[in-house]
């Protein structure tokens, strides 16, 4: 190699590492520039900048990770600038203002920064099971006036196919959340958004759309992931022990008399976060013996905890007593099928987890 091309590359590479430390100082001086990003299942960006931010001279990226490898020879700030991909001024007309195809760049914001996040192939993919989380990492405590999570329906093909906006369906979202009721973290807040997407196997991605409080400023993130259900636990190394035969046999149990009612319903309660004075809640419903057409469920708090806002599903208090009712997309289930519902609240000194009483409309 020429002395000319030896010194072109390595002049290449400090211009890099330049503009990377740059980055970061810049992030960590000013803190209202940081923004944000889904960092579970992680965006494509973010987790580019997950797996090879320390590591971005590393070859092994181009066989490793070739769709970060093509965002990163493309535009070397899609990966550093990982929370930033955001437009202003939408209004919230989202499809008017992002072409098909230009979802994950955000319709190619920034300059074009991001329009690599827009390439088919086989991004790294996250494990999720139909009920999962999406767990999103605000760094300037912007707070949100809603947030949208959609995935892409059964028989989209991501390694082939530009995602579209008939590509996706929404399967959890919330509300109006300041940043004082999101979990505080290292470097700003997070929040956890319960989505419900049933029916899908293999290879999907999910889409979120976080509008900040601060401006309208409207954030646009692709994550890749793979419904195959979670972890599975592996078969035992050795068989477990044999009991030996009772001498007599065991007494029977009648059957019951009349069976479980059909169009019966259970909702479990949870506390799923908790911070001085806020917390994160969250109520399964799950449908009995037959199918519902929608549900209603009540629960008496007892600390004088109040709900701020709430997320899948219609929340209304009076006094101490709330109501949930389901929200248009997630009333019918299946006999045995689960959903759930999200809401965030505040309390002074205990916060006792209530028990909540479902009832089904058939």
């Amino acid at each position: 190699m020429s002395t000319h091309l030896r010194s072109s590359r390595l002049a290449w590479l400090l211009a890099v590492v330049a503009t990377a430390v740059l980055l970061l100082t810049t992030t960590l001086a000013n803190p209202v520039s940081a923004h944000g990003s889904v960092v579970d299942p992680a965006s494509r960006n973010y987790g580019c900048w997950q797996r090879w931010g320390s590591d971005f001279q590393n070859p092994r990226m181009a066989t490793e990770d070739p769709m970060c490898w093509q965002a990163w020879q493309a535009n070397p700030n899609a990966m550093w600038n990982w929370n930033g991909l955001f437009r202003e001024g939408v209004a919230g007309n989202h499809q008017a203002a992002i072409p098909n195809g230009q979802l994950c760049s955000g319709g190619r914001t920034e300059g074009g920064r991001y329009n690599a996040l827009d390439t088919v192939g086989a991004w790294k993919t996250s494990q999720v099971s139909s009920n999962f989380r999406v767990r999103l990492f605000d760094g300037a405590s912007h707070g949100a006036d809603y947030i949208r999570v959609y995935a892409t329906k059964q028989g989209f093909d991501a390694l082939t196919e530009p995602l579209g906006w008939d590509d996706l369906e929404l399967v959890g979202q919330i509300g109006n959340t300041p940043a004082s009721g999101w979990k505080p973290e290292p470097n700003g807040v997070s929040i956890e958004i319960p989505a419900n997407a049933p029916g899908r196997t293999g290879r999907h991605v999910v889409y979120t759309i976080w509008q900040a409080s601060h401006l309208d400023q409207s954030y646009y993130l692709c994550s890749d992931v793979d419904f195959s259900g979670g972890p599975t636990t592996p078969p035992p190394t050795t068989p477990p022990p044999t009991t030996p035969p009772p001498t007599t046999p065991p007494p029977t149990t009648p059957p019951p008399t009349t069976p479980p009612p059909a169009g019966a319903c259970t909702a479990t309660y949870r506390v799923t976060g908790q911070w001085n004075g806020g917390f994160q809640g969250e109520v399964q419903v799950s449908a009995g013996g037959g199918a519902i057409r929608g549900w209603s469920v009540t629960w008496t708090y007892a600390d004088g905890q109040q709900i701020t806002s709430a997320w899948n599903a219609t929340v209304t208090t009076s006094g101490t007593r709330v109501t949930a009712g389901n929200a248009a997309y997630n009333g019918s289930l299946g006999a045995g099928a689960s959903t759930t519902f999200g809401f965030v609240g505040s309390f002074s000194g205990n916060n006792t987890v209530p028990v909540p009483t479902c009832t089904a409309i058939v």
